[in-house]
């Protein structure tokens, strides 16, 4: 039985959400760059998904497995904490390492490496907001965090442009990375260490409410065995709540691969109509990295506006109408199919609209599933949870490519679109969601 916890501070939840903001900074460079990255080291645009496949692959294993191990875990440094900084640390040397890259393989085992670390601290936060906040200010919670990952994501999303303004120098030859980008992963990799040593020395964590029979848990070997057995298990009795949030998280997810898989090239010989290797690419490309700023833009500012949504309706209505929106505006894009092109600043709008789901992304499924999840196993169903998350993209990298190819063309904007009809469908199965605050 869980302990009501007592209520926490605007203040004190905005530094409990801090690390976040580190998160999502490298996060965000990314899935701004990567692409890119990808297509300057001789990639084509139908074999880049392919070459995403190893983070999400690993993701599936680690993100239930550090979430087990969370639950488990108690020690001076707390529970989720320890794996917020050992996370953070493999972070920072990923980050460090992509702009070395000099051949697809290294950028390819960069990116494992990164999605890796990222995954370990990113999946412990979310079980962190359920463990320190009461059930009343989660929704809460899961809202700042959308203010953080916003903040994080259009500082890390506009620095290309940004170190452009500056002087930093855009071009590379055919095989290298430029500065602005190696200069931004640099700066990404101080930012995202510093903003989890904050929440880390800010705040404290509570220990398990009967830590006598915590500690017998604990005392248990592992057993690679029966952890296997209980993540089916979860899966086979996850709560009714969990089950169908999954759902609506698989064509969620879905969407936002396929537009950060094709966006950047998509616009690059779409609506620059340009090739990698010269000028007008890296001018696509950094406008690529600053529409992902602007959605994420949206996002922060809009996920203020959650903070007073979520005391006026329910988390359901709320990612309902958000899912809607996105899925007009990615949705839009797939207009190409028609004959319609896009400008440069024609893309503003879908960005506008994006950002608006991916707040409720961030925190309302979140919001639904915590207060349907047993306390003693919240950071598991959560590491599970995010199976629904790895899947998708999993699916997208391996079958997405030649549908592009072969179904639309060959034209990745036109497969950014397509997203759009995921987020439609991913609103249409939220319908049959029931949070808590729905059944009151």
């Amino acid at each position: 039985m869980s302990t009501e916890r007592p209520s926490k501070t605007f203040l004190q939840i905005m530094f409990m959400c801090l690390g976040f903001f580190g998160i999502q900074f490298g996060w965000a460079l990314q899935m701004g760059n990567m692409s890119a990255i990808y297509s300057r080291l001789g990639a084509s645009e139908d074999q880049i998904p392919m070459l995403w496949l190893a983070a999400p692959v690993t993701g599936l294993l680690v993100q239930p497995l550090v979430g087990y191990f969370s639950d488990r875990t108690w020690c001076r440094l707390g529970r989720r904490r320890p794996y917020f900084l050992g996370g953070a640390i493999f972070s920072m040397f990923a980050l460090f390492l992509m702009p070395q890259a000099s051949a697809i393989w290294m950028a390819v085992i960069a990116l494992w490496i990164l999605d890796t670390s990222v995954n370990v601290s990113m999946e412990p936060f979310r079980a962190f907001v359920g463990d320190i906040l009461p059930e009343a200010q989660r929704k809460t919670g899961y809202a700042m965090q959308s203010v953080m990952i916003g903040a994080g994501a259009v500082i890390a999303s506009f620095l290309p442009q940004i170190l452009t303004a500056v002087g930093v120098s855009t071009e590379a030859p055919l095989g290298h990375i430029p500065n602005t980008v190696k200069y931004s992963f640099y700066i990404g990799a101080l930012v995202l260490i510093a903003a989890i040593l904050a929440t880390i020395k800010t705040t404290p964590e509570y220990p398990p409410a009967d830590m006598a029979e915590f500690n017998n848990l604990k005392k248990q070997a592992f057993n690679p065995f029966k952890t296997v057995r209980e993540m089916c298990r979860a899966f086979i009795t996850m709560p009714v709540t969990m089950r169908r949030l999954a759902v609506v998280q698989f064509f969620t997810w879905a969407a936002f691969m396929v537009m950060w898989v094709y966006f950047t090239p998509g616009i690059a010989s779409g609506v620059f109509h340009a090739t990698p290797g010269t000028a007008a690419y890296e001018t696509a490309a950094n406008w690529g990295s600053s529409c992902f700023g602007i959605y994420n833009g949206v996002a922060f500012v809009f996920a203020f506006a959650l903070l007073w949504l979520t005391t006026k309706f329910s988390a359901k209505a709320i990612h309902i109408a958000c899912l809607t929106v996105g899925g007009l505006g990615l949705g839009s894009l797939g207009l190409t199919l028609l004959g319609v092109q896009f400008t440069q600043m024609g893309l503003i709008f879908p960005m506008i609209c994006i950002g608006i789901a991916w707040s409720s992304i961030l925190s309302m499924p979140y919001a639904m599933l915590s207060n349907a999840l047993p306390a003693d196993k919240m950071g598991f169903y959560m590491g599970v949870f995010n199976f629904f998350i790895v899947i998708p993209q999993i699916c997208v990298n391996l079958f997405f490519g030649p549908f592009m190819k072969y179904v639309l063309g060959g034209s990745a904007i036109a497969a950014v679109g397509v997203g759009g009809l995921f987020l439609f469908v991913a609103a249409l199965f939220t319908l049959r969601v029931h949070d808590r605050q729905t059944q009151e």
